[in-house]
């Protein structure tokens, strides 16, 4: 099922049992902030990215190194060299993912390659030694979404409840309909919902997070519609959190679940923790751990855009 009716699609949500796959990632990958700067024709359409003046690449490629230190803590964490070319690639969750071939219980793996809107992000997709490592190393086959004309910036435009096979495909200039609708095939996942992202919002992954299939982060000002927001809050009831505007601007919805109980967010989203909020995942049994990310928030993404899963 791909849809935009909430009706049909909690209704067909609430049949399905978190049986679907592992809830969190076996592993995940990185790709380095070598060339680190502004890149203009990402900045046309996220209002989160600062001016030229505030990137600091030598503070950004530490802070980069101190996650990949800490997430392997967690889970194996590989991490891929940068190019001075693709200044946004270190933000690889857009461009590779993994996730199942089919809806079917026991499908085998694959590894998807997403449709970039912009041409400076389109070049990441070429990356001939990260499509090797998911073909040869892991033998995974491809389904290169690459070469077609619908904008799918995988993971950060649809996030997935890895548990359920559900889909929630926010849908802006990075990702239109069509798009979705290749990424639901592609990924094998038994439901997508769609709806549109608020206007200004470019990435469902900095509104919403679904957190090892039994909780939800959600910011209600980044759906163009309230009752999207309401409904999947409500869905993941007791625990979809509601955030407020200034966790929202935080990005402390960008953050991910790495393991049933370990949430990681940037140490500035973890500083804006509201006292509801901390209570509400603790409740939910979550030991948040964080990373100071700042000079890579400079970019127009925080921790979860930095973090490539494998399923």
């Amino acid at each position: 099922m791909i849809t935009r009716d909430l009706p049909s699609f909690f209704d067909h949500a609430r049949t399905l049992g978190p049986d679907f796959g592992p809830a969190t990632a076996r592993a995940a990958f990185l790709v380095a902030p070598d060339g680190f700067a502004r890149a203009e024709q990402s900045a046309g359409d996220n209002r989160y990215m600062a001016q030229a003046a505030a990137f600091d690449p030598g503070r950004a490629s530490a802070q980069h190194r101190d996650l990949h230190r800490a997430l392997s803590l967690s889970l194996p964490t590989i991490c891929f060299a940068g190019d001075p070319d693709t200044p946004d690639a270190l933000f690889p969750n857009n461009v590779f993912a993994t996730g199942r071939g089919d809806a079917a219980v026991g499908a085998q793996p694959r590894y998807v390659i997403g449709r970039m809107r912009h041409p400076v992000r389109q070049r990441e997709a070429g990356r001939e030694d990260i499509r090797a490592f998911f073909r040869e190393v892991l033998g995974y086959p491809e389904v290169d979404l690459s070469t077609q004309p619908h904008a799918c910036e995988l993971t950060g435009a649809l996030v997935i409840d890895r548990a359920r096979g559900l889909g929630f495909a926010g849908l802006s200039e990075r990702c239109d309909e069509q798009g979705a609708r290749l990424m639901h095939r592609a990924l094998g996942l038994r439901a997508t919902l769609m709806f549109e992202l608020a206007p200004g919002e470019y990435h469902t992954n900095v509104v919403l997070a679904v957190l090892a299939g039994r909780a939800a982060l959600v910011c209600p000002g980044g759906f163009a519609d309230p009752a999207v927001a309401e409904a999947i809050a409500g869905f993941y009831a007791p625990n979809g959190i509601v955030l407020s505007a200034a966790e929202h601007a935080a990005f402390v919805a960008n953050s991910i679940a790495l393991s049933t109980y370990g949430l990681w967010m940037s140490a500035a989203a973890g500083r804006a923790l509201s006292e509801p909020t901390r209570a509400a995942l603790a409740r939910a049994g979550f030991a948040v751990s964080t990373v100071e990310l700042d000079a890579i928030e400079a970019g127009g993404g925080s921790l979860r855009c930095c973090v490539g899963e494998i399923f």
